[in-house]
Order: structure tokens, then C-alpha cells, then sequence
């Protein structure tokens, strides 16, 4: 099992937006994920910085190289890119974390 983590930044001003859209997560976005082989995936805020940190298992994690690729992966970006950075084609601006300490 591989943990993955990666830092976002939510707009200011959004936190609840975001809070009510992740409560709501499109049933055909959870499943992408899980069929990628995502166990387990929360995100943090961070209300001094609005910076979200996101945390994710997975089995492999060169599966979640094929994701950008998927029409409601681009869909949910187009829906979340009005609160948060993003890139061109709408993506998160997504910044990979090192691990650095862990306590099984």
C-alpha cells in the first residue's frame, strides 16, 4: 500500500463551498476512484493558509496517472475550478508532498 499526499489552495472565502461540494460527491467520481484503487482519501484545510493537504492510499499509485484523462475527473475540475488555483485545463494546482515521518 502506497500513501499519497499533495497540497491545493482553496480560494478565500470558499471554505464552506468546498466543505458542501465534497459532501456531495458525484456518486460516478467515487467510483472512479475506488475502481483506481483508492482506499482511503481525506483532505485537510489549513485556515491560516487555505492551503488543502490531501491525503490518499492506493495499491499502486501509477494508477492515478490515468485519471486526468477521464471525462468526469475534467468535469468535477470545471466544477471546483471557480474556488480553488487551477491550471489551464482546469486541474488543481497540486503539489506533491515527500513523506517524511510515519507511525504504523
Amino acid at each position: 500500500m502506497q500513501r499519497v499526499a499533495f497540497k491545493m489552495k482553496l480560494f478565500k472565502g470558499f471554505e464552506e463551498e468546498y466543505k458542501r461540494r465534497h459532501a456531495a460527491l458525484w456518486p460516478d467520481l467515487q467510483a472512479l476512484l475506488k475502481q483506481a484503487g483508492i482506499k482511503e482519501y481525506s483532505i485537510f484545510l489549513d485556515e491560516t493558509t487555505n492551503d488543502l493537504i490531501g491525503c490518499l492510499t492506493i495499491d499502486d499509485a501509477t494508477k492515478l496517472d490515468a485519471l486526468p484523462a477521464e471525462p468526469v475527473m475534467k468535469k468535477w475540475w470545471a466544477y471546483m475550478a471557480d474556488i480553488m488555483e487551477t491550471n489551464e485545463d482546469k486541474s488543481p494546482v497540486s503539489i506533491p508532498l515527500k513523506e517524511v515521518f510515519y507511525l504504523p
